[in-house]
């Protein structure tokens, strides 16, 4: 039987549900584990659903000296480029909240005005992922991974029917990205699957045929999202023009 979404009626009512389930989720981590990890993703919709976390009542009791916040893709540009997801992400809460520096863990990190090497910036995240714990227990190492869903059902820098879906290991470098910018850099599924809650964040008509095929578990050559589940939940949330709701 195929997932049901979680549909909610526009973008805005859909960020503000998300930035309280975030603060649900934060706050339980921290009760029973003691870190919340986190992995963040880019675009209008993570944005604005980190900015409804910032300002949901209730947030100033999140410790934020313990909490963990990974990307699930990066795009290689110049650092302080406003299309990097880490860019936006800090104009929507990291430059907000008093989270530790050591606990911000960028993906391919480079100068203003210079860009990462893909290659190396894969090997070096994964490396991160590893010295934080990564792969030490049997328990999902990541609570909650969101992802953003395209048109053509990608997810973090994942297209379907390209080679990267197959990458070994937890990191992979992109260089043939169909939407720009090319050059990429993203977490694997193998990665991604690691977690106990994958939350995908979907706005727009655009979307309800990737909504689709993810909740009808299409193939990869169809869907990347698809191909990704938690290991507790997989919540598909979504607006009503994502969930082809019309009228």
């Amino acid at each position: 039987m195929p997932e049901m979404p979680v549909v909610h009626p526009d973008k805005a009512a859909l960020s503000a549900a998300v930035g309280a389930r975030l603060l649900t989720a934060i706050l339980d981590a921290q009760a029973e584990r003691g870190v919340a990890q986190l992995v963040l993703t880019g675009g209008s919709m993570g944005a604005a659903s980190l900015a409804a976390l910032r300002t949901q009542p209730g947030a100033s009791a999140i410790d934020w000296a313990r909490v963990d916040l990974w990307w699930g893709d990066e795009r290689v540009l110049p650092g302080g480029d406003p299309e990097r997801n880490e860019v936006q992400a800090r104009e929507a809460l990291i430059d907000h909240v008093p989270v530790d520096p050591a606990r911000v863990h960028v993906m391919a990190p480079a100068p203003v005005g210079a860009t990462a090497d893909a290659e190396q910036a894969a090997s070096d995240y994964a490396a991160e992922l590893g010295r934080a714990g990564y792969g030490t227990g049997d328990a999902p190492f990541f609570d909650v991974v969101m992802l953003g869903v395209g048109p053509d059902g990608h997810v973090a820098s994942l297209f379907p029917g390209h080679p990267q879906q197959q990458a070994a290991g937890l990191v992979v470098a992109v260089h043939d990205s169909p939407k720009p910018p090319p050059t990429r850099v993203s977490l694997t599924f193998e990665a991604l699957r690691n977690t106990r809650q994958v939350w995908f964040l979907v706005s727009g008509n655009d979307k309800a045929e990737a909504v689709r095929l993810g909740l009808d578990g299409a193939d990869p050559e169809r869907s990347s999202a698809a191909q990704v589940r938690g290991r507790e939940a997989t919540c598909w949330l979504v607006d009503a023009a994502a969930a082809g709701v019309t009228g």
